[in-house]
């Protein structure tokens, strides 16, 4: 397909095996469902906090052809500029804070997330989306990559997000919808804690909890339980939870608004129970996550599919925030969780795409 020269006034979108380009209508999810679900190709951003923007393309195309090169080049920030909305000694002490809620039977595991930001080199009309997505899918290729470039409207400057999100929030085809899960993270070679098993068993079945809120009744399954599955420089624990729609919710008007009212924000990274789970980060966290661990994606409502990722391993800019570029990184918090190890986790998480995005390599 042919892009706009300047992607950010028209809006375009690039996710495994469609492009689209154009905007011609803006919904919010939560509230104009019954919109999103009568038709049209629809891409979204979701914010950890709640806001959750759906747009209308009207230009579409499905290809599982890699994209040709821009041949354009990524300007990132010096590897030595980011910062850490948390340092290592506020990040430790807010894992001893969540274990102390543990232990007083206030949650269960609770996601403790870092934001880092880096200031980018001026340049107009903005940092290029298109350069940085290819950067990310030659360097840490993932199953759930995705490139949108939001569209300048009034009172709203234009914005952008990239991901190279490996985990899977909802897939929604015909009557079926499903969740991945990922819970619990090492390094290659490296084995599984217990913890890790334990984190992830909690959250699946608050999946399979959350799932059941539109699900026909009996119909909720487990067909991957603990599965290892490995990603550049990681290896992760992923389960896979699927239902199947009452029909109520058969791609109904009330689809969109009751799905995401029993699963967002996505329970691997908030935690169990969720409401208890989401007052503690937002006491422990200092900052707003924004897109990170919100929901990236597409609804095709003329073919009754939809793929939202969780917005993990993903950068967002927008010059509202100054012109930083941003990327969050956290880890799931237990009784049995090491501070120390649970700040190396995020490290881990960090470093390859951090380095990637930078102008010169760093090791967080």
């Amino acid at each position: 397909m042919t892009w706009e020269s300047d992607p950010r006034r028209a809006g375009s979108a690039a996710f495994r095996g469609v492009r689209a380009a154009g905007v011609d209508a803006h919904a919010d999810l939560a509230v104009d469902g019954a919109r999103v679900a009568a038709g049209g190709f629809w891409v979204v951003v979701g914010s950890f906090e709640g806001r959750l923007d759906a747009w209308r393309m009207d230009r579409v195309t499905r290809d599982d052809a890699a994209e040709t090169p821009s041949g354009r080049s990524w300007e990132g920030p010096d590897g030595r500029a980011w910062s850490s909305s948390l340092d290592r000694a506020g990040y430790l002490a807010g894992v001893e804070a969540i274990r102390r809620d543990i232990r007083d039977g206030e949650a269960y595991q609770v996601n403790l997330c870092r934001m880092l930001e880096a200031r980018l080199p001026a340049a107009a009309p903005g940092p290029d989306a298109v350069a940085l997505a290819e950067r990310l899918a030659a360097g840490n290729p993932a199953r759930h990559a995705a490139r949108i470039v939001v569209p300048e409207a009034p009172g709203r400057p234009g914005a952008w997000v990239v991901s190279a999100s490996p985990e899977l929030y909802l897939r929604v085809s015909g009557t079926t919808v499903e969740s991945s899960p990922i819970k619990g993270t090492c390094a290659p070679g490296e084995a599984m804690l217990p913890k890790d098993d334990a984190e992830n068993v909690m959250i699946t079945d608050l999946i399979r909890n959350d799932l059941s809120h539109v699900a026909r009744p009996g119909s909720v399954r487990v067909p991957e339980l603990l599965g290892l599955h490995e990603h550049p420089g990681l290896v992760h624990l992923q389960s896979t939870v699927a239902a199947e729609l009452a029909p109520e919710y058969d791609w109904t008007p009330a689809l969109w608004p009751a799905l995401l009212d029993g699963t967002f924000p996505p329970g691997s990274v908030s935690g169990a129970p969720k409401s208890s789970a989401l007052r503690i980060i937002a006491r422990e966290e200092p900052v707003a996550r924004g897109p990170y661990c919100g929901a990236i994606g597409w609804i095709d409502a003329d073919r009754r599919e939809a793929e939202l990722a969780v917005g993990i391993r993903t950068f967002a800019w927008s010059p509202e925030r100054g012109g930083v570029l941003r990327f969050g990184t956290g880890a799931g918090i237990t009784w049995g969780s090491d501070p120390a190890g649970e700040w190396e986790e995020t490290e881990l998480k960090a470093r390859r795409l951090i380095a990637l995005a930078s102008a010169t390599r760093m090791s967080a």
